[in-house]
């Protein structure tokens, strides 16, 4: 058998209506993907129109590129940086106090290659409390960053990551805990 992508259909894969698509892809490309300095209050006006849940105090920087907001929630204290590409064909959710460095990909879809029709697969990401996503790193379909893991820059996750654990290469491997240090919430408790 040989790959044979004139059989690849797509049809039953249906993100939404035909006018929505094309009205977030224009409202994206002016808003969101793009160096223009509007304020960040355009960028989560125009996410929540589109249906996106937003939590509060979240950061969106410049040039994010979001496939369908509809599909997409995002909690309390999210900071993502420039140049994130969420292609969320399927449900991401993204928990309070997760923060998503500069250049990383969320990516829902994949292709069956052992179909020579090339299929397209789906699978929902879940980004827990406090997880670190790092520069130019890879989150693959259907995995769940636990609570307070952290990808390291470039690395990419095919599978989830345990809760506060650190993650680094490709595939990504555990490569030891994570430690918060509380010393600044103890000194606040004290004043």
């Amino acid at each position: 058998m040989k790959t044979n992508l004139a059989a690849f259909n797509n049809t039953k894969y249906q993100p939404g209506n035909k006018f929505k698509i094309v009205a977030w892809y224009i409202v994206n490309r002016i808003f969101i993907n793009t160096y223009l300095p509007f304020p960040i209050g355009f960028r989560l006006f125009f996410l929540k129109l589109f249906g996106c849940k937003i939590g509060e105090n979240v950061m969106i920087k410049p040039r994010i590129n979001i496939k369908y907001p509809w599909f997409l929630e995002i909690r309390d204290n999210v900071w993502i940086g420039e140049n994130v590409w969420i292609d969320n064909l399927a449900k991401v959710t993204i928990h309070s106090n997760v923060c998503i460095s500069q250049g990383a990909m969320l990516l829902c879809g994949n292709h069956n290659y052992k179909k020579s029709s090339f299929d397209l697969m789906l699978g929902a990401i879940t980004l827990e409390q406090g997880v670190w996503i790092g520069a130019q790193s890879i989150v693959c379909p259907g995995v769940t960053c636990k609570s307070h893991s952290i990808l390291t820059v470039g690395s990419v996750a095919t599978k989830d990551l345990a809760p506060y654990s650190i993650y680094q290469g490709n595939p990504a491997q555990k490569i030891k805990e994570r430690e918060i240090d509380n010393e600044t919430l103890h000194h606040h408790r004290n004043l």
